[in-house]
């Protein structure tokens, strides 16, 4: 069988649309110590790039580092990660920023928050890295991500191994502000049933020996909702067009059509303050 930390491995080296490769390298060039830059989310599991907003993460080696203005790297620190956008050769994207400690931290079991293994156990590419000691760093850290979700959403007997996934990946969103539809966590798995049959044994092999203990959703879900709203307003501030952004991708995601006020554009964090309730109620985010 081979090693989950080969099949990682295997899956981040596979190649990218020229246009990301030179798209991550712009991100990477943004920060003194960049370690490396990582491709992943819907327009990576639909191939598709025109006219959509992709998602990136940028490893950096250290907060401090990585920004001329002392209040980011804080707050990259207390509330990670940071969200930035940016334009290159006809494309846009936003990209989160986490340390190499934080990235490894947060795929792993020491952490309640599902923000990264949840998006991490789903296929992602290196698609610009430093050195070979950074691209070691990041595959140990994304071979910690499927293990620790699988572990968490814990197992039912007789259950069939894709529709574990399913289920963990529909409990992640669950813990978080999410404006997909709910039939989207399954979506994930459906769209490479392949890729997540050749992963199954090594991950769950690798979850036995985690030693994390299943449920806490609850918890999870109280705190994940609020660390999500926290970071959607510090977005706000980060992100240039940040207002237009969350507006954009609810409406394209829950089918609204919400249309910013001039205010809301001049003042992003008040914009997402007041829309959060509103977004609540309908049902646009769960």
């Amino acid at each position: 069988m081979t090693s989950l930390s080969a099949l990682v491995a295997g899956e981040l080296a596979l190649s990218v649309d020229p246009r990301v490769v030179a798209l991550a390298a712009t991100i990477a060039a943004r920060h003194d110590g960049a370690r490396a830059v990582l491709f992943y989310g819907s327009c990576l599991r639909e191939a598709t790039l025109d006219g959509l907003m992709l998602d990136f993460y940028l490893i950096v080696a250290d907060y401090r580092r990585a920004y001329a203005k002392r209040w980011l790297a804080v707050a990259n620190r207390l509330i990670p990660p940071n969200v930035f956008y940016v334009e290159d050769r006809g494309l846009v994207a936003k990209y989160a920023v986490l340390s190499e400690e934080d990235f490894n931290r947060l795929s792993g079991p020491e952490t309640r928050s599902v923000s990264v293994w949840a998006r991490f156990a789903q296929p992602a590419r290196l698609a610009w890295v430093a050195d070979e000691a950074a691209r070691k760093r990041v595959v140990a850290a994304v071979s910690r991500a499927a293990p620790t979700l699988l572990a968490a959403a814990g197992e039912v007997p007789g259950e069939e191994p894709l529709d574990r996934w399913r289920r963990a990946f529909a409990l992640t969103y669950s813990a978080e502000l999410r404006a997909e539809r709910q039939m989207r966590a399954a979506s994930v798995v459906d769209l490479d049933p392949d890729r997540y049959r050749c992963f199954s044994g090594p991950a769950m092999a690798a979850a036995k020996r985690l030693g994390a203990r299943p449920g806490g959703w609850a918890r999870r879900r109280i705190e994940g909702k609020a660390l999500s709203a926290l970071r959607l307003a510090k977005a706000s501030l980060t992100f240039a067009g940040g207002a237009d952004y969350i507006a954009w991708k609810i409406n394209r995601h829950a089918g609204t059509d919400i249309k910013l006020k001039p205010w809301q554009r001049r003042h992003p964090l008040l914009a997402a303050i007041t829309l959060l309730p509103r977004l609540l109620r309908s049902g646009a985010i769960r």
